[in-house]
């Protein structure tokens, strides 16, 4: 978008003028919309009052030419008529670690660092990571100055509302007044959803932010663990970066809004690494705040990291899939809290968290949820424990079975209430072998499905079953790890197929970060339990991994865009588990680059990649140029809505272009698969008789004279080919090289499903790996 000196726009004032007949308005319902103009104008106030001067303005988004406008609904048609304007209604998005640094490589078996992390990166030292979240709970000993840290110098921004900032914590800072406007909107958040002081304070009251902030770069604090299990260090992955809180999300969500003025504020500061653990479906670009938003931090050599979302294992679920954000799934760890379910002779391993223990060795009765519904409650409710579901004169003193993998930790409650001591939380068939340790409230074994199925025939096979649960402390190397957990949101991208998401995976189960005391371990206000550190589970935990080893790149190589470094963290990601076996899905079967991308991140191999691919924001405007509709069959270019097409010019701007000197798309078709990136996916394959050939380009980051020749892997039922199947580099400082990738489809019968292989420049010492995603369906 055009960055020039504001100025009036006469054209769409008399535009304006000629919509003042809708002054009256039918209705009394106001929404909040975020108002982009390809021009700024020289009074937003004037631009809108011959519409109505029934509105009010609560965010300026100078950066973006736009701002935050709560107006009455029927005034919106009059507003999106304005040329080149661009109205988009606010909407509520949701937030989506000790051993998980030695499981990601960075910690020798004795536990103290390997030299890549403590010395090559410093642990991230000067870096200032920021997170857009629930807040932080700043008495953390995560964030405490010990004095080595000095200050920032390049650091506009502070503390809001506390006087507790130091070298260490420098920022913390609240948005709100769009979650304000929605309370205030019909149809909105519920006011009583809001609990006023987290509403109006920078702290965390959810608990969330401080876990995410604390695993991305946290100090190291000894002797952490989750209810006296699990002790360790706990770490950040730049563990001497400096952090800051950008608060935009309630215990309610988080409005897009403050989410978009959170993450412009954070560029402004000069923040270098952005963690953004919340996310909502997938949006067209030039609809999605989030994705406008990021795209600016972008340009201001921001690193943006997402999470994926938790909505798997969905096909099409993942979310944050604009390419020039770093998209993260979570996996488990080599770490596990074994949680026995023993039932008569045998032995059931689950898992599970929880400071309340029953009596060893002494069987107590055992009910399915499905025998222990209340009156007038279905079956298919007390299975699932659902509240008032279970009937306490049945279930009094016995361990309840129930299923289901959705608020787990209230199941526990439900049971408590009904006078349960006990629990064994079962998996359903799509959650399949991923088991989640949760601070449960009552005693828990959390099985996998076919656990409980021999769990369930014991139970319906035996006049009076019983059982007992009994805890044991951490165990670590447990194989096979990682594995994707199957809340993880899968692709392909909904929304460019071409470009696949998501681009990595990292740790995002049984992860133990800093939490507030401010909320309780389950985050329900039944739980009177306090802790400082606790175990939380999503892709919300994987994506702060992936922002602290963003930090140890951005630390160690200081000049390096946004772009090199997501391309050093994806393509030397490792696709093996440790039983060196292919990483594997919920089901137990071989996972895909629709559930971990790239891989499994790597931090020591990504500090030394040997190439990079470097998407310019050229590339980017490019790639925005490639998004419109098409009377081509068979080729996308994606198609946008037609009333985006003409704000598509918005983003594309944003990207590249002066109001005085604006970007003009390249000559030629723009193909969004030629997008450089580090990952290859094209959809519309012919079935027969002619190639696609796509382009990318790499920089020799390495060092010096070296020659790297290629190795594929072929995706089932295509001919993939590579040309030139070497590259030769002088030695020359970033020395760039262009080559092509064709694919050709062979059996068209087995292409017509996405079908997975990959790429790998090697030289030695280097292996520079790029899935290849191919399909004969266009999507």
């Amino acid at each position: 978008m055009g960055r020039g000196a504001g100025r009036a726009l006469p054209l769409l004032l008399a535009v304006a003028l000629l919509l003042a007949v809708h002054t009256t308005p039918a209705s009394a319902l106001t929404k909040s919309y975020l108002v982009m103009a390809s021009q700024r104008p020289a009074s937003w106030s004037a631009l809108l009052t011959p519409i109505t001067s029934q509105f009010r303005i609560f965010y300026t988004f100078e950066q973006i030419n736009g701002i935050g406008l709560q107006i009455n609904i029927d005034f919106v048609p009059a507003l999106k008529l304005l040329p080149g304007v661009l109205v988009i209604q606010d909407k509520l998005r949701e937030v989506q670690t000790t051993h998980s640094w030695r499981f990601l490589g960075l910690e020798g078996s004795d536990g103290r660092p390997i030299n890549e992390w403590e010395n090559v990166a410093n642990f991230g030292e000067g870096v200032i990571i920021a997170n857009v979240d629930t807040g932080v709970s700043p008495t953390s000993a995560s964030f405490r100055d010990d004095g080595s840290l000095p200050k920032p110098s390049r650091w506009n921004g502070g503390c809001q509302g506390y006087s507790g900032c130091n070298n260490k914590l420098i920022g913390a800072r609240l948005f709100n007044e769009g979650m304000k406007a929605m309370s205030a909107e019909e149809g909105g958040v519920n006011r009583q959803q809001l609990n006023e002081t987290d509403l109006n304070s920078p702290w965390d009251f959810v608990g969330h932010g401080t876990h995410t902030l604390s695993t991305a770069g946290g100090n190291l604090v000894p002797g952490v663990g989750a209810f006296g299990r699990g002790t360790g260090t706990a770490k950040g992955g730049s563990p001497r970066a400096h952090v800051a809180s950008y608060k935009a999300c309630f215990e309610a969500g988080c409005s897009d809004l403050d989410i978009l003025m959170a993450i412009l504020t954070a560029v402004a500061d000069g923040v270098h690494v952005l963690s953004l653990s919340l996310g909502a479906p997938a949006a067209d670009y030039v609809s999605d705040v989030m994705a406008i938003g990021t795209a600016y931090a972008v340009t201001q050599l921001v690193v943006v990291v997402a999470a994926a979302g938790n909505s798997g294992p969905a096909a099409g679920s993942v979310s944050n899939v604009a390419p020039w954000m770093l998209t993260v799934g979570a996996s488990t760890m080599d770490r596990i809290f074994p949680a026995d379910i023993v039932i008569g002779a045998k032995t059931i391993t689950g898992q599970s968290l929880s400071n309340s223990t029953l009596p060893a060795n002494q069987p107590i009765a055992m009910i399915s949820g499905e025998n222990a519904n209340a009156a007038g409650q279905s079956v298919a409710s007390s299975v699932s424990c659902l509240p008032g579901s279970l009937d306490p004169a049945k279930v009094a003193g016995k361990i309840v079975v129930c299923t289901g993998s959705r608020g787990r930790g209230a199941k526990g409650q439900v049971v408590k209430q009904a006078g349960g001591v006990g629990m064994v939380l079962c998996n359903d068939a799509a959650s399949g072998a991923s088991i989640i340790t949760d601070p449960h409230i009552v005693p828990t074994a959390h099985c996998s499905y076919s656990q409980c199925q021999e769990i369930f025939n014991y139970l319906q096979s035996t006049g009076s079953p019983s059982g007992y649960i009994k805890t044991r402390d951490a165990e670590v190397g447990v194989k096979p790890s990682p594995m994707m957990a199957a809340f993880s949101s899968r692709g392909p991208n909904t929304i460019t197929p071409q470009i696949l998401k998501p681009d990595i995976t990292a740790p995002g189960v049984g992860v133990i970060a800093a939490v507030s005391e401010e909320v309780s371990p389950t985050g329900l206000l039944s739980d009177g339990r306090r802790v400082p550190y606790g175990v939380m589970t999503g892709t919300s935990m994987a994506c702060p991994h992936v922002a602290g080893i963003a930090g140890l790149l951005r630390a160690r190589y200081p000049k390096w865009n946004p772009n090199m470094i997501y391309s050093a963290i994806m393509t030397t990601a490792s696709r093996g588990a440790n039983d060196y076996n292919a990483i594997r899905d919920e089901t137990g079967g071989a996972a895909t680059p629709f559930s971990y991308g790239s891989g499994h991140v790597n931090p020591a191999r990504a500090l030394d990649p040997g190439l990079v691919y470097d998407t310019t924001t050229h590339d980017y405007a490019n790639f925005i140029c490639s998004m419109k509709p098409t009377n081509t069959h068979g080729q996308l270019p994606v198609s946008l809505p037609l009333p985006l097409e003409e704000l598509s010019t918005l983003l594309i701007g944003m990207f590249d272009g002066t109001d005085s000197n604006p970007f003009e798309c390249s000559k030629g078709i723009n193909r969004p698969e030629d997008l450089n990136y580090p990952s290859i996916s094209v959809a519309c394959l012919p079935r027969s008789g002619s190639a696609v050939t796509v382009k990318r380009r790499v920089k020799n980051v390495g060092g010096g004279a070296v020659t790297y020749r290629v190795s594929v892997t072929q995706p089932a039922g295509v001919k993939v080919s590579v040309n030139p199947n070497t590259l030769s580099f002088s030695g020359k400082i970033e020395e760039e090289k262009h080559f092509t990738v064709t694919l050709l489809v062979y059996d068209a019968t087995t292409a017509a499903d996405y079908v997975f292989g990959g790429m790998e420049w090697l030289d030695g010492n280097h292996r520079v790996w790029s899935p290849i995603v191919a399909t004969t369906k266009c999507v």
